[in-house]
């Protein structure tokens, strides 16, 4: 009798979840709860410029690949003629769970590069992306945009502050040193984010200067390379718009501000929490 009793009492709370179940499947398989890290959708013909964020993270950073998928996906449409495709860029998988995974992965949102290299630091892996795209991608860019995955884009803000600039020879960013405004001479763009036209991205593939010095401080390298092949004579630095999050990063640092383009050393999730609640990324649910 007890034993009855109790299949009864059960019996209901699986049905109500079998039945939740389905409905949540259903409505999943018919919307994706994701939104596509791109907007290719767009008409090419209106098209102002093109732009390729590349992401440069490692292979088993997989919940930060979905959440900068979120953060990303949620910004699209953008209300300017521009196309923005967001890839992630690693190199050479070293794992067989890597292989099994990241493949979900670039079936369901295709959005992945994988490099013909070993993960470093400061050994050519952005030499390796920049040089490698004239050559595996199947169309060209007005820019191409080198980006940390600590780093929280506002792809709008960027966009419209990129709209004026040259197609050419552009080389724009966060100047480094912190405290500098002056972005030639022996200055370069930080890491968090620079983007380049696709003429420099050209040129990095085809020229022996940045080949034949791969090795060092990589973002650093970027701006000796210009500098020796005279290059990237249209310059731009977006300060105060570009910084490190408030505390992290001395004069490179400062308060989050609304004109912001990017943010950068995002290392807790107390302080994505921060930066997307003071840009009420999520107000419209």
């Amino acid at each position: 009798m007890r034993r009855k009793r109790l299949i009864l009492i059960i019996l209901p709370s699986f049905a109500i979840f079998f039945i939740l179940f389905i409905v949540i499947f259903s409505i999943h398989v018919k919307f994706p709860l994701i939104a596509s890290t791109s907007s290719s959708i767009l008409i090419e013909k209106n098209t102002q410029f093109t732009l390729l964020i590349g992401i440069l993270t490692r292979p088993d950073n997989y919940d930060r690949r979905h959440f900068l998928r979120l953060v990303y996906g949620i910004q699209f449409p953008l209300p300017l003629v521009v196309q923005i495709d967001v890839k992630f860029i690693f190199c050479n998988l070293t794992k067989p769970e890597q292989r099994t995974f990241i493949s979900l992965e670039i079936m369901r949102f295709n959005d992945i590069i994988i490099l013909n290299c070993s993960e470093n630091m400061n050994s050519g892996k952005t030499y390796t992306y920049l040089s490698s795209l004239p050559r595996i991608l199947s169309r060209r860019y007005d820019y191409v945009m080198k980006a940390d995955d600590d780093v929280f884009i506002r792809l709008e803000q960027l966009a419209l502050s990129l709209q004026p600039l040259a197609r050419s020879d552009l080389y724009y960013g966060f100047v480094i040193p912190c405290a500098s405004m002056n972005p030639y001479g022996d200055s370069y763009m930080s890491g968090m984010g620079f983007v380049l036209s696709w003429d420099l991205v050209e040129w990095i593939g085809n020229s022996k200067i940045p080949a034949n010095d791969t090795f060092g401080p990589e973002d650093k390298l970027v701006g000796k390379w210009f500098k020796k092949g005279n290059k990237a004579k249209n310059r731009f630095s977006n300060k105060p718009a570009m910084y490190d999050y408030p505390g992290t990063n001395g004069r490179c640092s400062h308060e989050l501000i609304p004109n912001t383009v990017a943010v950068h050393r995002l290392k807790r999730w107390d302080q994505w929490l921060h930066v997307l609640n003071f840009f009420n990324v999520t107000k419209d649910v």
